[in-house]
């Protein structure tokens, strides 16, 4: 099986890199490779590739940058997204593809379930939507895995900016009324290389039928309640605890809004692959660890 990765250098796409290699031949690229925000580029790439699956890791995921860039979200997330669905389809291979919970306005009192209709509240939510709805209308076999709160022992995240503000303050104010499910990458990663084990018997064998999927850690908390669980277990990753104050979202105004609810439920993916990721807790202790292990020392 011949995999071709966009986003290579992301949280996602690094730890693909890694999972995917049993399956096959991976060919991992950056933004040099291939430049999502120049989409006329694309289908020559793949092409190039005659990939058997396409995996798309790649995104503007800044989301407070979206408000103020949402026509480049949108070249990116949206646009983009839909000229990959279209060159994977032309090489009769499978796309899967990275989408968000901020699809979602975050209103419902339950998780959501993939039918639920979408309604996001800021640009990057509504450029993700357009990147979905770019995938179903090319036709081609594809995987769509929504997922939230991601987070790695590399990159930009909130484990990090945590571990980073607790070395710098002594207090910290986080958002206590957001809730979801810290999704660690490389669970995703490790996920995504089953799901895909197994969508390739489904085509070979005539038995696969393209999805949406929820992808996200057991579980849930709020951002208060995940920064906490970070400091309970840093250990000497943090020398000295700040203190944690529970504040609102009105508290902490971002040039995006999010939802107050970002819980999915993973159900179709248990069911259709019977793979359920590890609560978040247990994620987050293992990544922690990983963390440890690129420290420096001496």
């Amino acid at each position: 099986m011949r995999l071709l990765v966009f986003g290579a250098n992301g949280q996602i796409g690094w730890e693909l890199n890694r999972s995917l290699t049993p399956l096959g031949e991976v060919i991992a690229l950056d933004r040099v490779g291939c430049d999502l925000a120049r989409p006329d580029t694309i289908p020559d790439v793949i092409r190039a590739a005659m990939p058997d699956v396409v995996v798309n890791a790649a995104g503007h995921t800044s989301v407070d940058r979206a408000e103020t860039e949402e026509s480049v979200a949108t070249l990116v997330n949206g646009r983009a997204a839909g000229v990959i669905a279209q060159a994977t389809r032309a090489c009769d291979a499978l796309l899967v593809h990275y989408s968000t919970d901020y699809v979602f306005d975050g209103k419902k009192a339950g998780p959501y379930v993939e039918d639920d209709p979408p309604a996001p509240l800021n640009a990057y939510g509504r450029s993700k939507l357009a990147g979905e709805m770019a995938l179903r209308d090319a036709g081609g076999d594809h995987l769509i895995l929504r997922t939230t709160w991601v987070y790695a022992a590399r990159g930009h995240n909130f484990l990090k900016t945590i571990l980073r503000l607790a070395r710098e303050r002594d207090e910290l104010r986080i958002v206590a009324d957001q809730i979801g499910a810290p999704t660690w990458a490389r669970d995703i990663a490790a996920a995504t290389a089953d799901v895909i084990q197994q969508a390739h018997r489904g085509r070979r064998d005539g038995q696969f039928r393209s999805d949406t999927l929820h992808m996200t850690a057991a579980g849930a908390t709020s951002w208060h309640g995940f920064a906490q669980a970070i400091l309970d277990r840093a250990g000497d990753l943090v020398p000295t605890r700040p203190a944690v104050r529970a504040i609102t979202t009105e508290e902490f105004p971002t040039p995006a809004r999010r939802p107050k609810n970002s819980r999915l439920c993973c159900d179709r993916l248990r069911e259709r692959f019977g793979i359920t990721l590890p609560d978040w807790t247990t994620a987050l202790g293992a990544c922690l660890a990983d963390l440890r292990v690129q420290q420096p020392t001496g």
